[in-house]
């Protein structure tokens, strides 16, 4: 008998230490360097026992936490610490995530080339046909067996990034690459291993769609229809926590910022043939730090932290967030501040943006860098679009779906975008116009009201409006806009302009106009 151990980390999001940044000196239950603990643990209990072990790094991890930012804009050495970090780890392959694209590709590129793993991305394909970023798949082969591992990421990267970052690339469905890979690999090797950047679009027992399914996440098709070729499948892009068999295969994803390693066990027998297979997530929260890691990153942490703690510029008034769902409903000031710096950038009239996650906290009284990371969390640029009055009632329906009455008769966020994964980055709220949203009323019909300037907006009539590149494209589903409606584009990223948004007018007096109201 012998055994596989497959470990799995995904969606780190450059998470190195314990925190999220939002003060110093934290502890949170999740980091890089609690994953490399729990993964040391479980590679040398396991090769003590004569195991074979394969370590997968499954991508997103250049872009996500205020140290992913500095490294990216502001450090001497670029990338350098983090691919320390992540060389420290003995991964036998890695993956590219969808946000491993935000920097752009030269960034991109100085990682794929400092890892010590190749790096597998069958269905990102140069005008040749040929995968840009690494080989097809990797065949390790220990203890006399040979283990093929295939890599893919999710085909929905031109719905998110600039048609000039991703220029030449053609993103395959994985469900096609599969069909060129697959079957002629699994002749090659004794057990195949599948590793995907991308989630599961229908309920894991029923097959019941459990979103649109646009491609972006395409992990359940797979199993349907490759799922005899594949021994295992390890998944990432939606922060789910998942062990269990799906189609019979066994599955594993491991949340997201290292808060879980994930683990497959396959069992084989004299005849290579796999007896029995097990799916495992372990959460890190009680591991301790990994020393190695900190040596590896201190330096350029310290220097993020004090960089952080600059001071940006001074609020008159109170825009701290308590309550993200109550700052989604009735009007924010930082929301407001976040629009207007929006249309100051763009001379937009009109301007839409989102609260991304439950933990920002809007603004104290002293705006530091940290601040501005911490709540505006993406890299970020602007696009202007011209659009119809009825493209942006139909964006305004697209964002009100994601509100409902609950039984107490409460406003919630809807829990078909909370769960599997939360979408709260695809609810925006708008400034320029006044809007009644009437959560009454049935999904498609909820705006009752939508002026600008004073006047009720036309179907017809065309308007400038500013939202970040992500949704200009189209992303979260807002099939309303598209590329070819851009007009003109602020390359600076978001971050940057707030920043000099905060330069110009040191200090900000907290206001809301409530231009929207939401009716129950």
């Amino acid at each position: 008998m012998m055994k596989i151990r497959i470990l799995e980390t995904s969606d780190l999001h450059g998470f190195v230490l314990p925190t999220n940044f939002t003060e110093k000196d934290m502890d949170l239950p999740f980091s890089i360097a609690k994953a490399r603990t729990k993964m040391d643990e479980l590679t040398s209990s396991s090769e003590q026992k004569g195991e074979i072990v394969i370590k997968i790094e499954n991508g997103d991890i250049l872009q996500g936490s205020a140290l992913a930012y500095y490294l990216a804009k502001k450090a001497k050495e670029g990338i350098k610490d983090l691919v320390n970090v992540t060389n420290s780890f003995g991964y036998d392959v890695g993956l590219l995530g969808n946000h491993e694209f935000n920097y752009g590709l030269e960034y991109l590129e100085t990682y794929v080339k400092q890892v010590n793993y190749p790096i597998l991305a069958a269905n990102v394909l140069d005008k040749k046909g040929q995968p840009v970023f690494g080989p097809t798949y990797q065949i390790i082969e220990k203890h006399g067996l040979k283990i093929g591992i295939v890599g893919f990421l999710t085909q929905y990267i031109p719905h998110w990034e600039q048609p000039a970052t991703i220029k030449d690339l053609t993103f395959q469905s994985i469900v096609e690459a599969a069909k060129e890979i697959l079957p002629d690999l699994r002749q090659r090797v004794d057990v195949l291993l599948v590793a995907y950047h991308g989630g599961f679009e229908r309920d894991l027992l029923t097959g019941i769609p459990t979103e649109s399914l646009t491609g972006e996440n395409e992990a359940y098709q797979l199993l349907l229809e490759y799922g005899e070729l594949i021994d295992a499948l390890v998944t990432g892009h939606q922060h789910r926590e998942i062990a269990q068999h799906v189609l019979g295969v066994p599955v594993i994803q491991p949340g997201f910022r290292g808060d879980f390693v994930g683990e497959i066990e396959l069992e084989l027998d004299k005849q290579k043939k796999i007896t029995h297979s097990k799916a495992k997530i372990h959460r890190t929260a009680e591991s301790k730090v990994s020393t190695d890691v900190v040596e590896l990153i201190s330096d350029i942490s310290k220097e993020t932290e004090e960089w952080l703690d600059q001071p940006m510029g001074k609020i008159l008034g109170n825009m701290k967030i308590l309550d993200p769902m109550a700052a989604r409903i009735s009007e924010h000031p930082y929301i407001e501040l976040i629009n207007k710096i929006q249309m100051e950038a763009t001379a937009a009239k009109i301007s839409g943006t989102a609260l991304f996650n439950n933990e920002a906290k809007g603004f104290d009284e002293q705006i530091t860098m940290r601040s501005i990371l911490t709540n505006y969390i993406y890299p970020n640029t602007l696009a202007v679009l011209r659009v119809t009055g009825s493209d942006l009632k139909a964006a305004l329906e697209r964002t009100a779906e994601h509100l409902e009455i609950n039984d107490e008769g409460e406003i919630i966020f809807s829990p078909r975008f909370v769960e599997p994964k939360p979408e709260y980055y695809n609810y925006d709220m708008y400034e320029g116009i006044d809007y009644t949203i009437d959560l009454k009323k049935k999904i498609g019909q909820r705006i009752v009201n939508l002026s600008f300037e004073g006047r009720p907006v036309a179907s017809e009539e065309f308007l400038e409006i500013v939202v970040n590149q992500y949704r200009a494209v189209g992303g979260g589903n807002y099939p309303m806009f598209s590329a070819d409606k851009i007009v003109r584009e602020i390359t600076v990223d978001m971050t940057e302009l707030i920043a000099a948004y905060l330069k110009n007018h040191p200090v900000i007096q907290a206001t809301v106009n409530h231009n929207f109201m939401i009716l129950k």
